[in-house]
């Protein structure tokens, strides 16, 4: 202080020292500067003006402060001078409403009520220096250069506290722009929006920017219509079209509190007046109270319970806080707003007077709540006025709470938490009043969504339920609530969304990546054309909900289906959906029957895809949902694979006939190798297919138009064919085809005769092709043709082998594939020692080297496989029982992860939710009884493997392999 005083001229050093040496104003500075560093700097900066305000009214001060804003900002040429003067203003404001405060000369609502119109009084002052600007830069022409803001077209709403004039200390502005073209005469050279949006983020500088001198107020503009699609400044129609149309109940909430401040203060008024009937509705529907409730119920209300922690708390947001009490009052006039005028105040003391005069809340309520209010308010000043800083939170030290227990004088800090503790439990009591009437949509803690900004305990629910971006979650939920997408637009779809919340947001943190599993139903809501009718099942069927989750969550191929086929959600309610599907020969009927419908060949290509799809999706769902086994699914969607191929291949015959002919006595055969010989199919398996024909001729050529050799022709229908599995139309691929397990792989052609088949397999196959062989079934083709082939691949598989050779190729073999594809760990179910390339190679090796003295061996499953060859006595039964055992829990772990997870399942990144499933898939009590089974089997047949193939074949002799 002293040497503040030594650096004021002589004659402000004695006016100031005799001012100061009153015992009143001692012990005001004393308050200052033991509470408050932020007053005391303000107070030090400025003591002769601090001085001349001890000495004269404060309502002259308050227009002097006033009189010295409005004049100096208007007639500033230089925005940064403009800038300058009003924060000089907001710190001499801020200082002389703090002195007032502290020294009762005002009650709390006075110093709000002050610091709004000295906010108005600043806003209009930045609007006028602004427009006088661009009309000096020829960007617009004012009606009055005199009178800047009349009738200039562009105005500001105030919001929130600002708008009912309950400004508190440190608070930021929130607010909303709009203009009328029709009143703005613009003269730029671009458009007026570009003109307007300029201009408000020109105001925003103005008052929120920090500089030397400090800033005049944070700015929000995120109340304004859709802030995540609109521009910081709207045209009033626009603004008009926005509420009539897509405007939500918490949106008439917010807009009970908005007020014209500055700017055009005509147009503002009148823009106003139209928004009534969409604030205040005379006649509210079911579904509109019921929106209203749910706003509240999206938080999680308690009475008593659980102490309520003084260190710390957030007086404006935690339990019994400031929220609280305008929440308590703002609902009420929603509902009952429309129909009793005199409800409508935007004052929330005020509000609450008028509640208790129509007799909507008690005289205990009011009392309680208004004093509580008062109380409140005066804590958030005095929190606010130590740093000026935007806190609401009370030290979380015991030490720094006697500071402002002291501050709101109060002899010590046991008198200042039990006062409090009053006013916070009176609060929360007759708040938690407002939820007894329905249960909670709260759930964990408080799901609320309304509003610019996402509220703190929202955040905290969502964290605590899994959820790792709250910001991002509540950025896409606030946009479905703003009718961004053509599912959210009507009222009714967003009100039973509203309902629904709670459940999905809860549901979707069930799953492996809750924020994955929500950015997934959101790509899914952005292709509905409508939305009530999903959402409205959704809400009458928490079964489908459940369906829902898990497909979000945790199959990726089936939620992008789903996508693009938002009925199948529907389909899930047929009691037949959960039933396997039928055999081959019924789907193929029933593909058949829709082809019928076809106009053409592409949309046969298209109705196949849906129809594929649609059946995938259903077999994934009963995996998801435990209706089947993996094993079940691999058979369905084996069958399904195979009925396609059945219904399709005749149409292409058909469009390959008409360009071509056909050729007499000729015909196709296809030949299933791999998993889809096996019927093991998982959801990514590829087709193995290879394609065969016979003709009466050898020279035989097509009878069409344009005739072509028998080679030719079939090798152009195979082509064909598979282009008709694997082409990508508007409904996606349907499959894809390996064809190069045909004879001599990718360099052989693509079709090849029976008997050139027969020959090459006879003469000049490898052993690992015969192995593919074991796996070979028919599922296309003339039946005569089709037992042909299978008597020449019997033949082929059953001619006695040198066993030597056959171990050698087929360790060879395997160990070639284990260097290519190194296991990543036990759930790389195909490659990892003791998994499906182990078991194949055993059932494959075991096949080959008894089928010429057993020849009922060969079987296309491994596990059928190792059956018979335990009923011919060529392995122990307990063998079999232990090989089929792993096989078949080997291949429920592939056809889950494959279906979720994909091929890269991570088990130290896997969250708890995908293991539990993962374990009740494959039956068992837990992920980590599921680890230590699959690796025992996994040991058992590595122990099998190594015993009849790894062994004995590293123990060949120089001599054997001389032979070989």
């Amino acid at each position: 202080m002293a040497e503040r005083l030594e650096r004021l001229e002589e004659t402000d050093q004695h006016t100031v020292k005799k001012a100061l040496e009153h015992a009143p104003t001692e012990q005001l500075l004393d308050v200052i500067f033991g509470y408050s560093p932020y007053l005391t700097q303000s107070l030090l900066s400025d003591l002769p003006w601090v001085v001349s305000v001890l000495e004269q009214e404060p309502k002259k001060t308050f227009r002097d402060i006033q009189q010295d804003c409005r004049d100096h900002v208007l007639h500033s040429r230089e925005t940064s001078e403009a800038m300058r003067l009003l924060r000089r203003s907001k710190r001499r404001m801020a200082l002389f409403l703090a002195l007032c405060d502290i020294t009762g000369l005002l009650d709390v609502t006075q110093v709000t009520e002050t610091l709004s119109e000295f906010a108005d009084t600043a806003l209009n002052a930045a609007v006028a220096h602004l427009l006088l600007r661009a009309d000096e830069r020829g960007e617009l022409v004012l009606s009055d250069k005199e009178n800047p803001l009349d009738s200039c077209g562009y105005f500001v709403l105030a919001m929130g506290k600002y708008g009912a004039e309950e400004l508190n200390y440190s608070s930021d502005i929130d607010l909303i722009v709009l203009y009328s073209p029709e009143r703005i005469d613009y003269q730029g050279k671009r458009d007026l929006q570009s003109l307007m949006v300029r201009m408000t983020q020109d105001l925003a500088r103005m008052l929120d920017e920090r500089t030397a001198e400090g800033y005049v107020f944070r700015t929000d503009l995120r109340l304004r219509p859709d802030p995540g699609a609109t521009p910081l400044a709207l045209s009033v129609n626009a603004a008009l079209s926005y509420y009539e149309s897509t405007g939500q109940n918490w949106e008439r909430a917010a807009m009970i509190k908005a007020r014209a401040v500055a700017g055009d203060l005509e147009l503002g008024t009148w823009f106003l007046d139209e928004l009534k009937p969409f604030i205040w509705r005379k006649h509210l529907d079911f579904w509109t109270i019921q929106d209203i409730h749910s706003i509240k119920r999206q938080i999680y209300a308690q009475k008593g319970g659980e102490a309520i922690e003084v260190e710390g708390h957030n007086i404006k947001l935690g339990r019994g806080g400031i929220r609280e009490i305008e929440f308590f009052v703002q609902v009420q006039q929603l509902i009952f707003g429309g129909r009793e005028p005199e409800l409508r105040s935007a004052r929330t003391l005020e509000a609450l007077e008028r509640l208790e005069e129509a007799q909507r809340i008690s005289q205990d309520a009011r009392e309680d709540l208004q004093a509580g209010y008062c109380f409140l308010r005066t804590l958030e000043h005095r929190l606010q006025m130590i740093e000026d800083q935007q806190t609401h939170s009370l030290p979380e030290s015991s030490a720094r709470l006697g500071d402002i227990a002291g501050f709101m004088g109060y002899e010590n800090t046991a008198e200042f938490r039990e006062a409090l503790l009053a006013h916070l439990r009176n609060v929360e009591r007759h708040y938690a009043d407002l939820f007894e009437e329905a249960p909670s949509l709260a759930g964990p803690g408080n799901l609320v969504f309304t509003g610019g900004e996402p509220e703190p305990n929202t955040l905290q629910t969502l964290e605590k339920l899994g959820y790792r971006d709250g910001d991002k979650v509540f950025q896409i939920v606030r946009a479905w609530h703003h009718g961004r997408y053509r599912a959210t637009r009507s009222t009714r779809a967003r009100q039973i969304l509203t309902e629904l919340m709670p459940a999905l947001i809860g549901q979707f943190a069930e799953t492996l990546d809750p924020d994955t599993a929500l950015a997934r139903f959101d790509s899914f809501l952005s292709g509905l054309p409508a939305g009530v009718q999903l959402f409205s099942l959704l809400y009458q069927n928490p079964k489908l909900l459940e369906v829902l989750g898990d497909i979000m969550g945790r199959a990726p191929a089936l939620a992008d289906h789903l996508s693009r086929n938002s009925g199948l959600l529907e389909a899930v309610l047929d009691p037949d959906f959960f039933e396997p599907l039928p055999d081959e020969e019924t789907l193929e009927a029933r593909l058949k029957e829709d082809l019928k419908l076809s106009r053409d060949f592409e949309d046969s290509l298209d109705i196949v895809r849906r129809w594929t799809a649609d059946h995938r999706f259903q077999v994934g769902v009963q995996i998801l949902r435990n209706s089947i086994s993996s094993i079940e699914a691999s058979t369905a969607l084996s069958n399904l694979a195979e009925a396609v191929i059945r219904a399709l291949t005749p149409i292409v015959e058909q469009q390959m006939a008409e360009l071509h002919g056909r050729i007499s006595q000729g015909g196709l055969v296809v030949l299933a190798l791999g998993k889809l010989g096996g019927r093991e199919m998982t959801f990514s398996s590829d087709l193995d297919l290879v394609f065969l024909y016979r003709t009466g001729d050898d020279h035989a050529e097509s009878d069409g138009q344009k005739p072509l050799s028998a080679s030719v022709y079939y090798g152009r229908l195979a082509q064909r064919i598979i282009t008709a599995l694997t082409a990508l139309t508007a409904e996606g691929q349907l499959y894809e085809v390996d064809p190069r397990l045909r004879p001599s792989g990718a360099a052989g052609p693509i079709a090849l005769s029976i008997n050139g088949f027969a020959k090459y397999q006879k003469n000049d196959a490898w052993t690992w092709e015969h192995m593919a062989l074991t796996k070979a079934r028919t599922i296309y083709g003339d039946a005569a043709l089709r037992k042909e082939l299978e008597e020449e691949i019997r033949n082929v598989l059953t001619v006695p082998r040198n066993p030597h050779k056959l171990l050698a190729a087929v360790h060879e073999m395997r160990l070639r594939i284990e260097k290519q594809h190194p296991a990543r760990s036990i759930w790389d179910c195909k490659y990892v020692r003791g998994g499906l390339y182990d078991l194949d190679f055993l059932a494959q090796y075991l096949q080959l080297k008894h089928a010429a003295e057993q020849p009922d061996v060969i079987r296309p499953s491994s596990e059928a496989a190792f059956q018979a060859l335990a009923q011919a006595g060529l392995i122990p039964t307990e063998e079999e029982k232990g090989l089929v055992e792993a096989a078949q829990l080997f291949r429920r772990v592939q056809n889950f992860l494959r279906l979720t997870a994909g091929d890269n399942f991570d088990e130290a990144q896997a969250g708890h939710s995908l293991k539990a499933a993962l374990a009740k898939a494959t039956e068992m009590d837990n992920f980590e009884g599921l680890k230590d089974t699959l690796t025992s089997n996994a040991q058992l047949v590595s122990r099998y493997y190594q015993e009849r193939i790894e062994e004995p074949a590293r123990e060949l002799t120089d001599t054997d392999k001389a032979n070989l």
